[in-house]
């Protein structure tokens, strides 16, 4: 159980309610078997492994204990080529226009994903500190600045909204990284996750996000392409498998699943729009493969379609939804982009799903575990 289920739940309820793929592309692609990555997300028990399964990553989480709130930290101090790309309509970003392949640093050294809405961009601060004690970072003269995009989604509605992550949180959670086993679910930047929101009133019944991991190891080579993400949509959670809805907004009696989607069709609030901004959906995808940072903007822009696959509505007005892309090229093969791009999508899919079924239930918002027990 996570830090948050374990410890909070009580105080909660007072307080709130060398191959080069680039010539092999079409034959990584097809030693992938659909039933491999299908079991793994029908599996939620099962190990799916993780984003450091790419060596050179590191991630660490901080989990706020006074409220559901938190931050994930990514490092990768021996530096990662990286790209971004923003699809929602309401991000929140620090550092991103330095990604653009036309600027000029071409690796970073950390990543900060966190709650607390643009008061955790901060976080990266805490990063940055963080790094400098230990000398990483891009070499400007006679300085070293270490480079740490972040991103930040938007949980202030859970619990006392003057409790977020801060510099502090980021250093904390920077401290903790560790190239081993990811915590999933109720932690770091997913611990006040929710999804499901697109209702307002008593209409509103919303559930649980949270934080997945998941990777993908190519056979017949060393490649690893991997991905983490905080799931805190609008839109509900779907199983790409089979088009049915894990999590989301529930029906009546909160047995069931009242599908956004259909009722946008049958035109909910369509011509009435109202405000819906404690969202947004924010992820990593990486890969051991060489990388340039073209290649990286690519696969980032790709990995979205993973989004697409398991969350719907997506990428909406009310979200910030953003994925950063990294390559540590520890494996001097060098990734071919459309490859790696289509598995980015699919794990990223395999990570939103695992977000919400490791995800455990706080007061007035069940987990998918409460739903299918």
């Amino acid at each position: 159980m996570s830090k948050y289920g374990s410890s909070l739940n009580p105080m909660n309820r007072r307080e709130f309610n060398k191959t080069l793929l680039a010539t092999a592309g079409g034959s990584l692609m097809a030693g992938m078997k659909n039933t491999d990555i299908d079991s793994r997300i029908a599996d939620d028990t099962a190990d799916a492994g993780g984003l450091t399964d790419v060596q050179g990553i590191k991630v660490g989480h901080w989990t706020e204990t006074r409220r559901p709130t938190g931050c994930t930290v990514i490092l990768c101090e021996k530096g990662a080529v990286a790209g971004v790309d923003v699809r929602g309509g309401a991000p929140g970003t620090r550092e991103t226009d330095l990604l653009n392949p036309i600027n000029l640093v071409q690796q970073i050294y950390g990543l900060a994903l966190s709650g607390g809405s643009a008061f955790g961009l901060d976080t990266a601060s805490g990063v940055m500190r963080y790094l400098d004690e230990h000398g990483i970072g891009y070499p400007a003269g006679s300085a070293i600045v270490p480079i740490v995009p972040a991103a930040i989604l938007i949980d202030l509605q859970i619990g006392d909204s003057k409790i977020r992550p801060n510099a502090d949180s980021g250093y904390a959670a920077a401290k903790a990284a560790t190239s081993g086993k990811i915590a999933e679910g109720n932690v770091g930047a997913g611990a006040g996750a929710t999804v499901g929101k697109y209702f307002f009133g008593p209409d509103s019944r919303p559930m649980k996000g949270g934080l997945g991991t998941a990777s993908i190891r190519v056979p017949n080579s060393e490649i690893v392409v991997a991905a983490i993400v905080a799931v805190n949509a609008v839109g509900d959670v779907r199983d790409p498998r089979t088009g049915a809805i894990v999590a989301g907004a529930r029906s009546v009696d909160g047995k069931g699943f009242r599908d956004t989607m259909a009722q946008i069709r049958a035109g909910y609030r369509v011509a009435l729009p109202a405000d819906r901004a404690m969202n947004s959906t924010i992820g990593v995808v990486a890969t051991n493969a060489t990388l340039t940072k073209v290649q990286a903007a690519k696969i980032a822009q790709m990995a979205h379609d993973g989004y697409a696959r398991s969350i719907n509505p997506v990428h909406t007005m009310y979200d910030g939804d953003t994925i950063f892309a990294l390559s540590t090229g520890t494996n001097p093969a060098i990734g071919d982009t459309t490859a790696i791009g289509a598995l980015a999508a699919e794990v990223m899919a395999q990570a939103v799903v695992r977000a919400v079924k490791q995800a455990t239930s706080i007061p007035g918002y069940p987990a998918y575990r409460d739903i299918h027990s």
